[in-house]
């Protein structure tokens, strides 16, 4: 038995319906991948805020970090409330709290105003978290795998995009309207997810305090190796994605590009591709087994070696970026489908636990990035993405052996 089980604070209720129907769970990925989008908006737009702000781009770059990193604060202090409060009204006090944060970012007038608002705004994206649980948590046991595959497909789908809608709306209208309609957009999606889930809103168990929770945390990552290993990997493939992506832009803006925003942002519609990849992962049905981890992972492998090789040509960027989707977003969907079979009851808290290391790998990937970029430019991205699918790999060769003994 799990030693977690004993460990736990509280059990929310079962539900009182069979399964989830097909039309929630499609409210759900299309909700979280809107709320997931927020903070992608900015990444193919940091030449163009840092022009109307007064910086360099260099500095603009920062709001990756500070996102990724107010993100991973969020997944720590505020996601494993929702293990014993009640999910629907966490979620719609974060909404209102990311509604705040989209409509200061639009407002702001200087760098700094900005990054405290970006930070904010990562911190409360954690709402897009607390949904997929409830998806989890709602679905039978014979709908799972596909359910939670569906939803993230549809948050995928949200960060991937959101880099296209950011592109076109800014050559439109600029970037402050873009992050003003944000905030007016997320207003509708907590009005919309209240009525969606009155009534079947899973009830927390006993009351308990808020350190016992953390505690339970903690105890949840010590005693479960599944937890930990799937959260390393999480962190690993995420760093290898942010590698790229938070340097496509800067990439794809100087020669023999020279695109511009909009043009860069369309890069995002290449992510169809690995939400697809998502929703067919969710039907491996031997999902703990290394095969489909191993074949994820030379993927990724595999894309950093086409965006080196092949990196000065629009065909080799646009199969490195489909590759790299693909492997990525496979990796992440197999990793959280381990860990939601962990506990059932302490879902928030594992995936807590395991999107803190997530997040924390994008945030390292991105700070890896702005490093290495002024340093040893596009050869340096990509042998950069190598050495971190590099140790994913090494990952996976000591947990199969350990596996095979």
């Amino acid at each position: 038995m799990s030693q977690t089980a004993a460990a736990r604070p509280a059990t929310p209720a079962a539900p009182a319906h069979p399964g989830i129907s097909r039309a929630l769970t499609l409210l759900l990925a299309v909700a979280t991948g809107a709320i997931a989008a927020n903070v992608y908006y900015a990444q193919p737009l940091l030449a163009v805020i840092a022009r109307s702000l007064g910086t360099s781009t260099g500095a603009a770059g920062v709001v990756v970090t500070v996102t990724q990193l107010g993100f991973a604060v969020g997944l720590v202090s505020v996601l494993p409330l929702a293990d014993i409060v009640r999910r629907r009204s966490l979620m719609s006090a974060l909404l209102l709290l990311d509604t705040a944060a989209l409509a200061a970012v639009g407002l702001a007038p200087r760098l700094a105003a900005a990054l405290v608002a970006f930070a904010v705004l990562g911190l409360a994206n954690v709402a897009a978290q607390v949904l997929v649980p409830v998806a989890a948590h709602l679905a039978d046991d014979t709908q799972r795998g596909r359910t939670v595959a569906t939803v993230i497909s549809g948050l995928l789908t949200g960060m991937l995009l959101a880099r296209t809608v950011g592109g076109l709306v800014t050559e439109l209208v600029g970037w402050r309207p873009l992050f003003l309609g944000a905030a007016a957009l997320m207003i509708v999606v907590n009005v919309v997810l209240r009525r969606a889930l009155h009534g079947i809103d899973p009830v927390p168990g006993r009351p308990v305090g808020y350190g016992e929770v953390l505690r339970s945390t903690v105890r949840i990552y010590r005693t479960e190796a599944a937890v930990r290993v799937r959260s390393a990997y999480g962190a690993l493939g995420f760093a290898a994605f942010s590698v790229f992506w938070s340097t496509a832009a800067l990439r794809l803006s100087q020669a023999p590009f020279g695109y511009s925003p909009a043009v860069i942002g369309l890069f995002g519609l290449l992510g169809a591709a690995g939400a697809t990849a998502a929703r067919l992962t969710g039907r491996v049905q031997r999902h703990t087994h290394p095969v489909p981890t191993a074949a994820a992972l030379a993927l990724i492998a595999l894309a950093y070696a086409v965006l080196l090789a092949a990196g000065n040509t629009l065909g080799g960027i646009i199969v490195g970026v489909l590759v790299l989707d693909v492997g990525v977003q496979a990796l992440h969907v197999l990793n959280q489908r381990v860990i939601y079979d962990v506990d059932a009851a302490a879902r928030n808290r594992v995936n807590s636990i395991y999107m803190t290391f997530y997040f924390l790998g994008g945030a390292l990937g991105s700070a890896l990035a702005s490093s290495v970029w002024p340093r040893a430019g596009w050869a340096g991205i990509c042998l950069t993405g190598l050495g971190v699918t590099a140790l994913a790999t090494v990952l996976w060769v000591r947990t199969s052996v350990r596996r095979a003994q």
